[in-house]
């Protein structure tokens, strides 16, 4: 396990992208190896999120910039298993948020939160078989949704119908209120 994620990252900073193009540009001012600024780097983001001001924030960044990013290019590729990948990221990290909108008062004042959450975030999002969205979606939710999936398309359906009838009604209204003005005038 060790080895395959190093021989990953040696990989990764012999690629070229963003990320290794400014590292390169460091690496050339101060003389200071790439897999060492980005170590630095990572450092003091662990930090940041265990003690910083504003945790939230850069938690939430990491959880959503890369994944919006690969799912950019998801939909700009061809291949349908990075769609289903991504869709599952999305669906996973939807719940949670949703989760820890109710929950969010009492997990803030535990000791390293944002430290936790994004390390599940991460977690969700890795490059593994056994990501956490894989795992929640196929042991969690997909089990959930099948067994509940007709009453939950009845609702659907049901709010789909009061919202258009509401859309109508509205849209009608306008019109009567603007003819009446334009009479009025």
């Amino acid at each position: 396990m060790l080895a395959q994620i190093k021989e990953r990252s040696e990989g990764f900073f012999k690629e070229k992208n963003v990320i290794t193009d400014i590292l390169g540009k460091l690496e050339d001012k101060t003389g200071i190896q790439k897999p060492y600024i980005a170590t630095g780097f990572v450092a003091v983001i662990v930090l940041y999120l265990l003690f910083g001001y504003g945790a939230s924030l850069l938690c939430n960044l990491i959880g959503f910039v890369y994944p919006a990013y690969f799912s950019i290019k998801a939909i700009e590729s061809n291949n349908k298993e990075d769609d289903t990948k991504w869709l599952t990221y999305w669906v996973v990290y939807g719940l949670f948020s949703v989760g820890e909108f109710f929950s969010d008062i009492f997990l803030f004042w535990f000791p390293f939160y944002y430290a936790g959450k994004c390390v599940f975030l991460l977690w969700c999002m890795a490059p593994v078989s056994w990501n956490g969205s894989q795992i929640i979606y196929t042991r969690l939710v997909r089990p959930f949704f099948l067994k509940h999936e007709s009453a939950m398309d009845c609702m659907v359906n049901d709010l789909s119908g009061k919202a258009k009838n509401a859309a109508e009604s509205v849209t009608k209204q306008a019109a009567s209120l603007a003819v009446g003005h334009d009479k009025a005038q």
